[in-house]
């Protein structure tokens, strides 16, 4: 376990939010610690390593790794404590088809029922995306944490209008499971795509309330980044 380079000394109460609790504080840390690939697939995660690092105590630090494993990112063993869940070629395909599915049901719901301030929402997060997409020169760049946020931000802004937090629910804990893949392979190293305009049509076909074309768009720009990790050789 690897974590020196990628994660901050520890979680304290001193540097949670105001009504955070000390579990939410680690529990976010070891989020981003597996998202990021420090904790790498199928790590057996010892109580005594993370309460070091972590700076944390024993229950939290259990209560933290429970709700990973009601995520699917963290595997609870019978008698044996816990591991990161492992990644395979065949979980990325169930996640990027499940992620079809339920994104595309959002989708069309947003695209029925959104008014002018969803739109307004769209806009403005496709203008964040792309403000730090093209930092300089053309030339996009992935591989920061505020570029995550704002994709992130834009893909919800997108479904936002559903109606449905539960739904939402979900396809927010597919997008994790998906990022973890997309770190593990270093998509945003070496790929020649420019992911911008994919954005950029998907919100041009949702603006003009034409629903299958926004969601055959959507489904191909998860479908590309999925063919570029099996293709990177990293879940061999």
């Amino acid at each position: 376990m690897n974590l020196s380079t990628k994660s901050d000394k520890g979680v304290s109460p001193g540097n949670t939010k105001v009504g955070e609790t000390l579990a939410s504080a680690v529990y976010d840390r070891l989020l981003e610690d597996i998202l990021n690939g420090s904790l790498e697939p199928g790590l057996k995660l010892r109580l005594q390593v993370l309460k070091k690092h972590y700076a944390v105590g024993n229950s939290p630090l259990r209560e933290a790794l429970n709700r990973l494993s009601e995520n699917g990112l963290v595997v609870r063993e019978e008698n044996k404590g816990f591991k990161v869940a492992p990644a395979s070629e065949e979980e990325l395909k169930e996640l990027i088809r499940t992620r079809c599915w339920l994104e595309e049901i959002a989708l069309r719901e947003s695209i029925r029922n959104g008014d002018e301030s969803w739109e307004e929402q769209v806009v403005l997060a496709f203008h964040r995306l792309s403000r730090i997409s093209s930092p300089g020169g053309g030339k996009e760049n992935y591989n920061t944490r505020e570029w995550e946020q704002r994709h992130r931000e834009y893909h919800v802004a997108l479904m936002s209008a559903c109606g449905s937090s539960i739904l939402l629910g979900y396809c927010a804990q597919l997008h994790e499971n998906t990022l973890r893949y997309r770190n593990l392979a270093a998509v945003m190293e070496y790929r020649e795509r420019h992911e911008l305009e994919e954005h950029k049509a998907i919100q041009a076909a949702v603006l003009n309330r034409d629903a299958e074309l926004a969601v055959k768009l959507m489904k191909a720009h998860f479908e590309i980044t999925a063919e570029i990790v099996l293709s990177s050789g990293s879940l061999s």
